[in-house]
């Protein structure tokens, strides 16, 4: 793609780093942005600049948060005893907008990976072993998406709790085997929640 300007190819160039947007589609965004007042379009810069500056990551469970704790683990209406662990921080948006879940989250920043170079530590799993102990946490629902990964997640995980009184369910297998977490609807998801099932009888 041949543009008339350096500053405009540039432009193209750091939009089309984002995930799913090509050439023709940041063309499109960046042409959009010209059109618009300087100070909107400075507004919107600053706005990206100052939560890539400022975000934080809760302290106890790796949610996105605009203090040390996130207002999930802060609000003490909701269940402290009960863990939810998801891969990512979508997969915690993705459930709290089923609204069918009243306990508390552990982002794992990823799933065990061999063949992409992601082991056990590289993943939140320390601070989640951790925390039950400390904690005395009375059930944790693995809410990983269903594939290899995160069966093989799973069951790390399971044996590393051998040792704790913790009781170990997992979302039940509404959703499909192989699909992604984030894409499932809200009605499907709200009820894998509902419906978990002891994790022995998935993973083996």
């Amino acid at each position: 793609m041949i543009l008339p300007s350096s500053l405009l190819q540039n432009a193209v160039d750091s939009f089309s780093q984002l995930p799913g947007i090509g050439k023709k589609t940041a063309l499109r965004l960046v042409l959009h942005l010209l059109k618009q007042d300087t100070p909107q379009v400075e507004y919107f810069s600053e706005t990206i600049a100052k939560m890539r500056r400022e975000i934080l990551f809760c302290h106890r469970c790796h949610n996105i948060s605009d203090a040390n704790t996130c207002s999930i683990c802060a609000n003490k209406m909701r269940n402290q005893k009960l863990i939810c662990v998801v891969e990512n921080i979508r997969d915690v948006i993705a459930i709290e907008n089923t609204q069918q879940f009243n306990g508390t989250y552990h982002v794992l920043g990823g799933i065990i990976s061999p063949l992409d170079g992601v082991g056990p530590t590289d993943l939140n799993i320390e601070s989640l072993i951790k925390r039950i102990s400390e904690e005395e946490i009375e059930e944790i629902i693995f809410a990983l998406n269903p594939n290899i990964q995160g069966d093989t997640t799973i069951y790390y995980i399971q044996k590393k709790l051998s040792g704790l009184h913790c009781k170990i369910t997992t979302i039940a297998r509404g959703i499909a085997f192989g699909g992604e977490l984030e894409f499932a609807d809200e009605m499907t998801l709200a009820k894998s929640l509902t419906n978990r099932l002891p994790v022995q009888q998935y993973v083996k």
